[in-house]
């Protein structure tokens, strides 16, 4: 209970891991123009998302069904281009490129001075019964 003062350490991670969820839906859907028009769009999301999968921060199969998306809006693009005539000076894209919202860094879901939990449910059930003390078996007096 260290960093929350009212939820387990365990509950307590479980809502950090919500709210970096939100927050990283968030910040991986800033595109450099705001709309999903372009492959420089596009490609700046996917780079985030790359990020962020690499960080293990997304799960995989929320990362496959983003792809996929992706490959989705990459496909229309030539239709989109189709209706819309539109063209960026070197500028106005150098411009939208410095002030385009980078993907945050990944926040520490463990509490400081908290070790990390083990990997492995076994290694788990193991520190637990490490820390358990031994019980006491009664002397025979004979």
């Amino acid at each position: 209970q260290a960093d929350h003062p009212s939820l387990c350490v365990f509950h307590a991670r479980a809502e950090r891991q919500l709210l970096e969820s939100d927050r990283l839906g968030s910040e991986l859907a800033a595109s450099l123009t705001g709309g999903f028009m372009t492959a420089t769009d596009i490609n700046f999301v996917l780079g985030k998302l790359f990020k962020a999968i690499a960080q293990n921060r997304v799960p995989p199969r929320v990362a496959a069904n983003l792809a996929f998306v992706a490959k989705l809006l990459l496909q229309s693009l030539d239709q989109l281009k189709a209706e819309y005539r539109f063209q960026y000076k070197y500028e106005a894209w150098k411009s939208m490129e410095r002030d385009a919202i980078a993907l945050s860094e990944p926040p520490k879901l463990i509490p400081p001075g908290e070790k990390p939990l083990p990997a492995s449910a076994g290694s788990f059930a193991a520190q637990l019964l490490s820390r358990v003390p031994e019980p006491e078996l009664p002397h025979n007096s004979s």
